[in-house]
């Protein structure tokens, strides 16, 4: 038993992940209080991924209807950014789309969690163009705002999404039919 100690350490110290580096000095980021965040501001190209692994690029990083992702100057790591600064889960794509193939400084929140399976998972918060400002990463809301001008009124936009308002009216609230949803809202409420 004691012989084990020393192999189970080892197997151990080698299943643990390399200390990553360190982006946090200078960061601004507002903290949320999500499980293996960490400030971090780096430069970054912002890039398509599909055209970084496949080589089918759009001009323009696919418009806005792609995903974006940043490629770390540092280390030439591919970090996704699947969220801006807004509260809500909004996502970064209206905010860096217009940089495509520029390099920007960004400044925000890693998410590292090897539990989960999360790696460079990035909550962009600012971006500064190259010989610019910093700008908060916020377009999101606007940017749906202008596309569903017929869609303005109070509350969140989500409860006012022509999309999301259709999907409820095929599939019901709960995604299982409208049938489904009237028994349940009639035993529930």
């Amino acid at each position: 038993m004691i012989r084990l100690v020393p192999i189970v350490a080892a197997v151990a110290a080698l299943a643990l992940p390399a200390a990553a580096q360190d982006f946090s000095e200078g960061s601004e980021a507002r903290e949320w209080g999500l499980f293996g965040e960490r400030k971090a501001t780096f430069a970054a190209r912002v890039a398509d991924p599909l055209c970084e692994f496949t080589g089918e690029c759009a001009a323009d990083c696919g418009g806005g209807d792609r995903q974006v992702v940043l490629i770390r100057q540092a280390d030439d790591a591919m970090v996704f950014p699947l969220k801006n600064a807004q509260t809500a889960f909004n996502g970064a794509v209206a905010d860096l789309a217009p940089y495509c193939g520029q390099t920007v400084d960004v400044d925000g929140l890693l998410i590292e969690d090897d539990f989960v399976g999360a790696t460079n998972v990035y909550l962009v918060q600012r971006i500064r163009p190259e010989g610019g400002e910093w700008i908060r990463a916020n377009r999101w809301t606007d940017d749906w705002a202008e596309r569903h001008p017929d869609a303005a009124g109070p509350g969140p936009w989500f409860r006012r999404d022509p999309r999301i308002l259709s999907e409820i009216e095929d599939e019901g609230y709960l995604g299982l039919g409208p049938e489904v949803d009237e028994a349940f809202i009639a035993d529930w409420f």
